[in-house]
């Protein structure tokens, strides 16, 4: 079981980086074998062609692919934890509930990250005209409102992702502000183009000018990733 400081620095304002730090790979470890903690396990990509990206210095790319890397470290770590409470029979404890919690954290702050790294990188405009672009136009009234909406969005106060978001329902585009990584997403829906709007994706090029990041962040678009969402 947890120890209640081990417990506390997880699940506090602290327990992100006690878990990057690797505090709490020992809990349980010798009981679930190499293979059970392996099983599935994920492993952090490389997104090292992005750098020299225009907008977009090399220390801020490096930094942030780092931090993207603890998110999958955290991943399997909550994941190998759980695993060996609900094997020891501890999945009622408050424990338990709150590492349960902390797993959409982390798994969306994983995934979130590949998403945004995956649509940078290209070279090529929008196409109006094309698939993605008559989605735009027949969701918004045009490409330049669903732009502009976009745009909007990702200023807004706080800190946030803004995600394009495909409804297979009816095939309607919407842009929604996620605050945090595990809040907000529409369930079943689709996520075409991912911008990041924590500070740590643009403050160290741009300061607190948002603006310019954002700027930045469209001329940077891939749009044939993008397109290649779309279903």
């Amino acid at each position: 079981m947890l120890k209640r400081r081990e417990f506390l620095a997880l699940t506090g304002a602290g327990g992100a980086a006690v878990l990057a730090a690797g505090a709490l790979p020992a809990l349980g470890r010798g009981r679930l074998s190499d293979k059970e903690e392996n099983i599935m396990a994920y492993t952090a990509k490389d997104y090292s062609e992005l750098i020299g990206t225009a907008g977009f210095s090399e220390t801020l790319l490096k930094n942030h692919f780092t931090l993207y890397q603890g998110y999958g470290t955290n991943t399997n770590k909550v994941l190998d934890i759980l695993a060996q409470m609900l094997k020891d029979g501890k999945a009622a404890t408050p424990e338990y509930a709150e590492l349960k919690r902390r797993l959409g954290w982390e798994f969306n702050g994983m995934r979130l990250h590949e998403l945004y790294f995956e649509n940078l990188g290209g070279k090529a405009p929008l196409d109006p005209n094309g698939k993605l672009g008559k989605k735009m136009a027949e969701s918004f009234n045009g490409v330049e409102l669903w732009e502009k909406d976009f745009r909007a969005t990702g200023a807004m106060r706080g800190i946030g992702w803004v995600v394009l978001y495909e409804d297979p329902a009816n095939g309607r585009l919407i842009n929604f502000w996620i605050n945090e990584h595990d809040v907000s997403h529409p369930a079943g829906c689709r996520p075409l183009l991912v911008m990041d709007v924590f500070e740590h994706a643009y403050m160290l090029d741009y300061g607190l000018k948002r603006a310019d990041y954002i700027e930045a962040f469209f001329r940077a678009v891939d749009w044939t990733a993008v397109e290649a969402r779309l279903k």
